[in-house]
């Protein structure tokens, strides 16, 4: 990891700026996939499987045979762990369904917002060499909670032709049994335009590399809705001299080893801990069956010197991150100036992993400085918010002069019409 001294304010737009990836070809790349599942439908993702995953499933659709020999195949501790995280996962999301109250705008005038939810939206599990279950639970859990009618869930197939068995242990477990094995670019072409197996879907969620960050861009541009814009997965950690540098430096690691494009910032008044961390990723690093991948975030990945944690604080919000842990003598002082952040972890005990699986808040989040501007997936994530009005007799007598002097300002005159009718079929009566 680079180190850095106290940086001016000058340089932090550089310091924040995340590792650039090789995108050469990449736009036009995704846009063949893409086009070629629109026209080739089911054959394009067969063919595009066999050429990217390395096997050709003779059926895209998982059947009731294999959603049922998943059982047989996870552990009964890891059912266990799974329900016990799902359990907390929808009793947090559970808490965020609230009805809008009517509103009285005056006498006559009512107004009202309604929560519908989205009926087909799609989720994106990755599959690669870290088979993203727990992804399932935090996307399929507010879905469900959310009322969508319908839920479809890609995700790539294994060499052998068949769907990592936890992945369909945990989407049978909450209720998803409409899963394909398709993945990369064109899962995501396959839920955007439909195929004769895959139905099409009006928003799409999930995590995935930049073929599938890509590919759900180029959806969007032709109306498809997303969760949000995606990146690799990153997090700064900001410590003062109180801190254990084994916590720092295992958090550190535990999204350094998500891929090598991932990034990872450290944030501290302390030279002496900056040292000490550096010597605990040494020993935690050579443990790790990830050690490489880890090893190649790292040095894309930063420890800075501060002189003050509430420039910690500045550095943190102009950095944005995905995920923020704050472990200071006093936490919650510091947490009260973060502005930009997708999910915030306080005090020494809370590490990052709790919010990726199991204490219930949602792991899919903004990324590349995205928390700017972005939340994180929640309940509200798979709803529309409907407005209703209903405006009396008496109602439109207050209001109805209002509309017509402003609609005469902005010479529409339909619009004014529309009002001086009903005026005048009111002083009629």
């Amino acid at each position: 990891m680079k180190t850095v001294f106290f940086p001016p304010g000058n340089e932090w737009e550089d310091l924040c700026r995340r590792p650039s990836m090789e995108r050469t070809g990449l736009d036009l790349s995704v846009r063949e996939i893409m086009e070629f599942v629109r026209s080739g439908k089911d054959l394009a993702l067969m063919s595009l499987s066999e050429k990217f995953d390395g096997t050709r499933p003779g059926n895209i659709s998982v059947t009731p045979e294999e959603l049922k020999e998943s059982d047989l195949l996870v552990p009964d501790s890891l059912k266990r762990s799974i329900g016990s995280a799902a359990e907390n996962i929808r009793k947090f999301h559970a808490a965020q369904l609230s009805d809008d109250m009517p509103v009285d705008m005056g006498a006559g005038i009512r107004c009202w917002r309604k929560s519908v939810p989205i009926q087909k939206v799609g989720l994106y599990i990755p599959g690669g060499s870290a088979p993203l279950f727990s992804t399932v639970l935090m996307l399929g859990i507010p879905a469900k909670i959310a009322g969508c009618s319908e839920i479809v869930l890609c995700t790539p197939p294994g060499k052998n032709g068949k769907i990592n068995p936890v992945i369909l242990y945990t989407a049978k477990s909450i209720g998803i049994n409409s899963i394909f094995k398709a993945g990369g670019a064109q899962a995501i072409a396959a839920m955007a335009f439909g195929t004769e197996t895959v139905p099409k879907v009006f928003k799409i969620f999930g995590p995935g590399n930049q073929y599938v960050t890509k590919a759900k861009e180029l959806g969007q541009a032709e109306g498809l809705a997303i969760d949000m814009p995606a990146g690799p997965s990153e997090v700064l950690v900001m410590a003062d001299e109180n801190a254990d540098p084994s916590f720092i430096a295992s958090d550190l690691l535990s999204q350094a080893e998500h891929g090598p494009d991932s990034q990872v910032m450290f944030l501290t008044v302390s030279r002496d801990l900056i040292n000490r961390v550096k010597d605990e990723i040494g020993k935690q690093l050579d443990e790790l069956p990830r050690r490489d991948i880890a090893a190649k975030a790292l040095s894309n990945s930063m420890m800075i010197q501060l002189s003050s944690l509430d420039e910690c604080v500045a550095f943190s919000n102009a950095y944005a991150p995905e995920h923020l842990i704050i472990n200071t003598r006093d936490p919650h002082m510091q947490a009260a100036g973060i502005q930009n952040a997708g999910s915030v972890f306080l005090g020494p005990y809370s590490c990052e992993s709790a919010g990726d699986y199991a204490s219930g808040t949602n792991h899919t989040l903004p990324t590349n400085g995205y928390a700017m501007n972005y939340s994180g997936v929640s309940v509200d994530s798979f709803i529309k918010k409907i407005t209703f009005q209903e405006i009396s007799q008496d109602g439109l007598k207050t209001l109805g002069p209002v509309i017509e002097e402003m609609a005469g300002a902005e010479f529409l005159a339909a619009h004014k019409n529309a009002v001086s009718i009903r005026l005048k079929n009111i002083r009629n009566d």
